[in-house]
């Protein structure tokens, strides 16, 4: 085990983790039926977390609002379970590779996410 410590260690975590959203059976076909572009994708999303953990400024994005289109996308069938599988998957793959408070901070921003992203796409459906 070692400390997360650099963008390698970023890019090695997301495309680890990537590799198992993809191919998990609850979460992986709202991810291949939306993502186009895998490659600029895992970019993206290593700036996002090198940005989240190690303030490097490089993320320019809105997270946000693409979660809610995704829903929307997937007739509002994204649930609570859902982004339950996907931080299970996070902490599984941190744990598997790194060790440290970086890691810990990971996991710590990964349920605030989690739970801010759940809220946004509840508050955006259709009443």
């Amino acid at each position: 085990m070692k400390e997360l410590e650099n963008r390698a260690d970023v890019e090695l975590l997301v495309h680890r983790f990537y590799d198992k959203v993809r191919a998990n059976p609850e979460i992986g076909s709202f991810f291949n039926d939306t993502i186009t572009d895998w490659d600029h994708h895992l970019e993206k999303l290593s700036d996002f977390w090198e940005s989240n953990l190690f303030y490097a400024g490089k993320y320019r994005g809105r997270p946000g609002r693409a979660h809610i289109m995704v829903d929307y996308n997937f007739n509002h069938q994204i649930e609570a379970k859902h982004f339950g599988v996907w931080l299970n998957l996070w902490v599984n793959t941190l744990d598997e590779y790194f060790e440290g408070e970086v890691a810990e901070r990971a996991k710590f921003n990964a349920r605030n996410m989690a739970t801010n992203f759940q809220m946004k796409i509840f508050m955006a459906r259709p009443k």
